[in-house]
């Protein structure tokens, strides 16, 4: 039998660093020959969720959609890395309680440097009208109250905050 895989499930604005770090920790645990795999959001709304939008219902339901395909991997041994803004706290928590092995990752970053970091211009087009619905801008973002992992990338280099998912692990008695 295959124990259920940790989820490890990072949220925060576009452009803190979610996907280059669960990029960063999926090369780690491959190192290892540790299964893994990576979600993420953008991808997974362009191949799983073409038909959804921005509205909160169909953030909500792409959150229940990435926690459905979570579980499947997890459940058959393979550590799940899931990247995804994933705005709303009661959708993002229903999601990471549904895991066996759940892990809430807050990458954080103060607006004025994502918007440093951000190579598709969502923030300047938010900002001047163009687009709508942008989280963080006109629409919210739910910050976790109580994660079990806060990644600050401002100022803290991408090693570091690879180090830190990788002690959170071990920490739990996951042997990476």
């Amino acid at each position: 039998m295959v124990a259920t895989a940790p989820v490890l499930w990072f949220t925060g604005l576009s452009g803190a660093g979610k996907t280059t770090i669960a990029k960063e920790v999926q090369n780690k645990l491959q190192d290892k020959d540790i299964l893994v795999e990576l979600l993420d959001g953008d991808e997974v709304r362009c191949a799983l969720s073409p038909d959804l939008g921005f509205s909160k219902d169909d953030r909500d339901l792409q959150v229940k959609r990435l926690a459905w395909v979570a579980n499947l991997l997890a459940n058959n041994g393979i550590v799940v890395l899931v990247s995804a803004i994933s705005p709303y706290k009661e959708s993002r928590e229903r999601a990471i309680k549904s895991f066996a092995n759940g892990f809430e990752i807050f990458v954080d970053a103060p607006l004025p440097v994502l918007e440093t970091r951000d190579t598709k211009g969502l923030y300047r087009r938010a900002k001047s009208g163009e687009i709508r619905n942008l989280t963080g801008i006109d629409d919210p973002y739910d910050k976790p109250d109580v994660p079990d992992l806060r990644l600050d990338t401002d100022g803290v280099d991408l090693s570091r905050s690879v180090e830190d998912v990788l002690a959170l692990l071990i920490k739990e008695g996951i042997d990476v």
